[in-house]
């Protein structure tokens, strides 16, 4: 090997990665990208980095070379370049023996589910691969769940390299091997498709139309699309739109893609917690049923959620609205001003999401999500609600709810108003009634209208419990300020501002000790001598929360003191090792 790889990440979409190579300010190539044999057309490094070989006599060796400048720091001179011995192994049916010829340990790693199983090396945290190859990846993804499992492992074990799977790519999976963390890909399968004459497309391989090519030059073609969509997914946060339709080609590839959503629920820090304003959640499948983010929603609802303070008496449960934040539709100005009392507890009813809250309504993804309003629940999204409802409620202990929604709800064991009874939401008649429960109920349990700066108080107080850990930072401050720029102060001193346009809090230098003292937010302690002068990368930190989440705002320790916040562009999972900023310093102290 010649140099090392130079490589950082530019966007990050769950464990799918753009990596640039060679000079992070000018990359020659980018991510998800093509490994090239030599009988292979001759690609732009653009979308052909590296290329390889193997050796036909036993032991056999993988080769594999880099097309571009990739070598730091003047980036000047091709490479570098990689070798090592590829074993053998036994299949990944045999996985409890422990036999073959030993795999080869070097800056380009072959990894077997037999040497996942039984090297013990692998653990070692010195072992810093640039390149790691699964070299059964073919053979795993014929036996149900394994390819996904040992994906996901190696890219929490080796955040910081790239990942190859060889022999399994084509344009019509790309997107979603790309969303389970591949980030390199081969023709193998396009120079099988071509010598059947065979055309492999992104929506899977067809039979050719007289006037179409099958050469291997017409399969590579569809092959760099396919990336590029990949790319653009990735880049805009669209890859699991694009790799939800890709899988559908094929019942492997929607095992796949189950089996990997199913691994990242066992996992904490693969998800973000805030996206900007303008980002899209489309929900326009059923998969988004069992979506990460979205089964992260719910347990968070059941398990966690607390309802605020001065509005655990009475519920009343509305229809959502397809624009978000709910409060700003058509059809939500009518309900808040039939009801004319900030005395209840509003929450929405929605899919995928089950139930929103109305003082959560501007966070991730409640304010992001997209969702066809048609009208009609399968049995799987009402069982959600119905979930999620009763957990509430038996948390909560609301002595009544107001039901504006066509849901029954004799399954809860609370006094129940129903105030459609088969009228429309926004009908006269319908919102009359809302109009009346609401009246009867401020009666009857003597319900006070909120002060504004006290109602918007309690639904920061209630976003900072999901978001940052804990709202005990907020009890002693005062909301002040107007919309859209709310500002959080303690003792007239400006702790933080609320932002619409990330949808998140945007916190202060005034307010690092104030967090740091009621333990808000996820920690990251840096090395003891390392000097902190610009965002914080890998090389600094000691330890870091398993459980970051892109856009959480971190506290940032050194020698047990708090000296900044920092704001997180990577999850958890790759702070391990990934090269790059693993978070942007965002307040600083002052050297004393």
């Amino acid at each position: 090997m010649a140099g090392a790889l130079g490589r950082t990440v530019l966007h990050r979409e769950r464990y799918a990665r753009i990596w640039g190579l060679g000079d992070r300010k000018s990359p020659s190539s980018i991510t998800p990208a093509l490994m090239l044999m030599e009988e292979d057309p001759a690609l732009e490094v653009a979308h052909a980095p590296f290329s390889f070989s193997t050796t036909a006599s036993l032991p056999s060796t993988l080769s594999v070379a880099s097309r571009g400048c990739f070598v730091p720091p003047s980036f000047e001179t091709v490479g570098p370049e990689y070798e090592v011995n590829l074993g053998h192994v036994l299949p990944p049916s045999l996985e409890d023996a422990n036999a073959g010829e030993v795999q080869g340990t070097s800056p380009l790693l072959p990894v077997s589910w037999q040497r996942m199983n039984h090297d013990d090396g692998l653990t070692d945290p010195s072992l810093l691969p640039e390149i790691v190859v699964i070299t059964d990846a073919l053979q795993l993804a014929s036996q149900p769940g394994k390819l996904p499992k040992a994906v996901l492992t190696l890219k929490h074990r080796f955040p910081g390299a790239l990942l190859w799977a060889p022999g399994l790519s084509g344009p019509d999976n790309v997107a979603v091997l790309a969303s389970m963390g591949i980030d390199l890909f081969d023709l193998t399968r396009c120079r099988e498709a071509a010598a059947n004459d065979v055309l492999l497309t992104a929506w899977g391989p067809r039979l050719a139309h007289p006037h179409e090519d099958t050469t291997l030059a017409s399969q590579v073609r569809h092959m760099i699309q396919s990336i590029e969509e990949v790319r653009a997914a990735i880049q805009s946060g669209q890859l699991r739109t694009l790799a939800t339709r890709q899988s559908q080609s094929s019942p492997r590839l929607v095992e796949h893609l189950r089996r990997h959503h199913e691994l990242m629920h066992q996992h904490d820090g693969n998800l973000a917690s805030h996206r900007p304003a303008s980002t899209e959640f489309p929900c326009y499948a059923p998969q988004a049923l069992t979506d990460p983010l979205v089964v992260d929603w719910e347990s968070f609802m059941v398990e966690r959620y607390e309802t605020p303070s001065p509005v655990r008496e009475v519920m009343v449960l509305l229809p959502c609205s397809a624009r978000k934040p709910y409060r700003l539709s058509k059809s939500h100005t009518q309900f808040l001003r039939a009801m004319a009392s900030t005395g209840c507890h509003e929450v929405m009813m929605t899919s995928p999401l089950g139930l929103v809250p109305r003082d959560l309504e501007d966070v991730w993804p409640a304010a992001n999500y997209d969702v066809p309003v048609t009208g009609d629940w399968s049995e799987d999204e009402l069982a959600r609600v119905r979930r999620m409802l009763h957990a509430l409620v038996q948390r909560t202990g609301y002595r009544r709810i107001i039901n504006h929604t066509e849901l029954n709800l004799d399954f809860l064991e609370t006094d129940v108003v129903n105030t459609r009874q088969g009228d429309g939401a926004t009908s006269h008649e319908a919102l009359n009634r809302l109009s009346q429960a609401v009246k009867e109920a401020k009666a009857v349990f003597s319900l006070r209208n909120q002060k504004n700066n006290l109602r918007l108080k309690e639904h920061f107080k209630s976003i900072a419990r999901k978001t940052t850990l804990t709202d005990a930072w907020c009890e002693d401050l005062v909301v002040r300020g107007k919309l859209p720029r709310w500002r959080l102060e303690l003792n007239g001193v400006q702790i933080a501002v609320w932002s619409i346009d990330r949808n998140g809090f945007s916190f202060s230098k005034s307010a690092i000790d104030h967090l740091h003292q009621h333990a808000a937010l996820r920690a990251v302690h840096l090395k003891d001598d390392a000097a902190w002068k610009g965002d914080v990368f890998a090389s600094l930190v000691k330890v870091a929360d398993a459980g970051i989440r892109t856009g959480d705002d971190l506290r940032v320790l050194q020698n047990g003191e708090c000296i900044g916040l920092a704001r997180a562009v990577a999850s958890g999972w790759e702070w391990k090792g990934t090269p790059g900023t693993l978070a942007k310093s965002h307040q600083r102290k002052k050297k004393s």
